[in-house]
């Protein structure tokens, strides 16, 4: 009987010009259990399409070139593999142009490790095939299977598009959505569309979810889109 040696899991590879910064990313990666190599964009390019990255993180201006064209072209290959793009670029229309590109996330220097600890996890766990049935975010409890939601406690009841649009949401917290993403992702329309739809779902399902006299859970994101305010 032939013993094959185990498989090596697939590894997070790092594109940071930064050496330093690089270095302190990669060790507290490694602190949490996850393979990290320090690799330039194309190195990175090759090794999502052949399928040997667990996950991409991207630091969007490359000695001063801009890697999103890279990821652009990653995308109209097929290659699926998650991208967490990092970048001093913070305002509004820069993430959504990032995750226009194809990045699954977009986190804004500087910021804390703990943080990017907690969004790759979140990327690997909803993004490497693994879909959990149940969805607890903040005081939402969502189940897939049963389709029900409870908030605070008290169950929420969600007409089918309100619930896959929660749905859509609670896998995006404290995230920009934009119009376009739901459209696409949610209602499945792969053109360009003038409606109100979304906003006035959005709007429905503010009604169902929001407590009386405080801020809407789902925050406008002016001429963007919007973002789910997660209560803990």
């Amino acid at each position: 009987m032939t013993n094959h040696p185990p498989v090596e899991p697939r590894p997070i590879l790092l594109v940071e010009d930064e050496r330093e910064f690089a270095i302190e990313l990669k060790n507290e990666l490694e602190e949490r259990g996850y393979i990290v190599r320090l690799v330039a964009m194309a190195e990175a390019a090759n090794g999502a399409r052949v399928g040997d990255a667990a996950l991409l993180i991207l630091d969007r201006l490359i000695f001063g070139v801009d890697c999103l064209p890279n990821l652009e072209l990653l995308r109209s290959e097929g290659v699926k593999v998650p991208v967490l793009v990092i970048s001093i670029l913070s305002s509004a229309e820069e993430k959504v142009r990032g995750l226009k590109a194809g990045a699954d996330d977009y986190l804004a220097k500087p910021f804390a490790m703990a943080e990017l600890g907690a969004r790759v996890e979140a990327l690997l766990r909803r993004l490497d095939g693994v879909r959990s049935t149940n969805l607890k975010v903040g005081d939402f409890e969502m189940d897939l299977i049963e389709r029900t939601v409870y908030c605070a406690g008290t169950k929420i009841e969600l007409l089918p598009r309100e619930f896959d649009l929660l749905e859509y949401f609670l896998r995006r917290p404290g995230q920009i959505v934009t119009r376009e993403m739901l459209l696409q992702e949610v209602w499945e329309y792969h053109f360009s569309m003038e409606s109100n739809v979304v906003d006035a779902h959005v709007s429905n399902l503010r009604k169902k979810i929001d407590k009386k006299n405080a801020p809407s859970r789902i925050a406008n994101i002016r001429k963007v889109g919007f973002m789910l305010r997660v209560s803990h």
